[in-house]
């Protein structure tokens, strides 16, 4: 569309309207607003209890650990950038942003979007190197290279979208634009503009593709090199320890791989908006919920701590 066609504001600052989920009647708002409360309320608690546990117990305090630590962080992080503001939406139906604030709100999604594949990588290279190379794992993996991953995870997904942002914020909106989403993701903030997309969905598209399909490629080449060595091994129970230690974190990257699958075929698929909304509010939410639940219950060392930190309150509960 013509940037002409737009009907800029004075000062040159729209504002966002979100329109959330079009067809959903606001007779259903309360019920979607309390489930998405409770799904926020259970990654918080869920994430924190991770968290405690980790830095607690002593016994965890390994590199595969302080990566779920990140993790976990990058989880509670994710949600809080757009949950808290669909709340609102559902609740008090307050539909509006600032220009700066869904900018802002989009770079943040981007930015904890990459963190995350990112320290998936990561997390995938600390298992290989444990099991493929294990008698020089304390010093490839020592604390130093540890901090030096993680920081470079963040501090590359913190830079990878400011490209994408800037040239978003040069883009020619109305006086009011019209957001078909619950939060500013990028797409939808860019198909509320009034100038020529082309570029952006292009930069879009490109920085998917690095932040999706680069990292699983990476993922999937540590899993080989992993499956090779185990299947070295000579006894059953060796092959099925060496497995149980990457577990947790193959379900947690197939979760977080699966989300991403169900938002892009609802953007691609020839499906109503509210499909192509709930995709991306699915991705949103599915990994940040699970991720916590797949440690707690699929390893045994986490379980451990958070049943020794339990069973320590319920003590001096009942001391006092």
């Amino acid at each position: 569309m013509d940037a002409t066609a737009c009907n800029e504001s004075v000062d040159g600052s729209p504002i966002f309207y979100l329109v959330g989920i079009p067809s959903l009647p606001e007779i259903f708002f309360f019920p979607v607003f309390f489930i998405f409360l409770l799904f926020y309320l259970l990654i918080l608690m869920g994430n924190a209890l991770v968290l405690v546990a980790v830095v607690a117990e002593p016994s965890l305090h390994k590199p595969m650990y302080f990566f779920l630590i990140n993790l976990s962080t990058l989880d509670i992080l994710f949600t809080t950038t757009t949950v808290p503001k669909m709340l609102s939406l559902f609740l008090l139906g307050d539909r509006f942003l600032s220009f700066s604030s869904c900018l802002l709100q989009m770079y943040l999604f981007q930015s904890f979007t990459c963190s995350e594949a990112f320290i998936l990588v990561v997390m995938a290279y600390d298992r290989y190197v444990a099991i493929c190379h294990p008698l020089h794992y304390p010093v490839l993996m020592n604390p130093q290279i540890n901090a030096t991953l993680a920081a470079s995870a963040w501090l590359t997904a913190l830079l990878l979208p400011i490209p994408a942002v800037v040239r978003t914020s040069q883009m020619t909106y109305n006086r009011i634009a019209y957001i078909y989403h619950c939060f500013c993701d990028h797409l939808a903030v860019v198909q509320a503009s009034c100038s020529d997309t082309t570029l952006q969905i292009l930069m879009g598209f490109c920085i998917a593709m690095v932040v999706s399909f680069l990292p699983l490629l990476l993922v999937l080449l540590s899993y080989a090199h992993i499956l090779a060595s185990v299947l070295r091994i000579s006894s059953r129970e060796g092959r099925a320890k060496a497995f149980s230690t990457c577990s947790s974190h193959l379900l947690v990257v197939g979760t977080y791989y699966s989300s991403i699958a169900i938002a892009y075929v609802a953007y691609r698929v020839d499906l109503s908006l509210d499909f192509h909304i709930m995709g991306n509010v699915v991705y949103a939410i599915l990994t940040p919920i699970l991720n916590p639940l797949i440690y707690t219950l699929r390893n045994r060392d986490v379980k451990a701590a958070i049943t020794k930190i339990m069973s320590q309150d319920l003590s001096c509960d009942r001391s006092i």
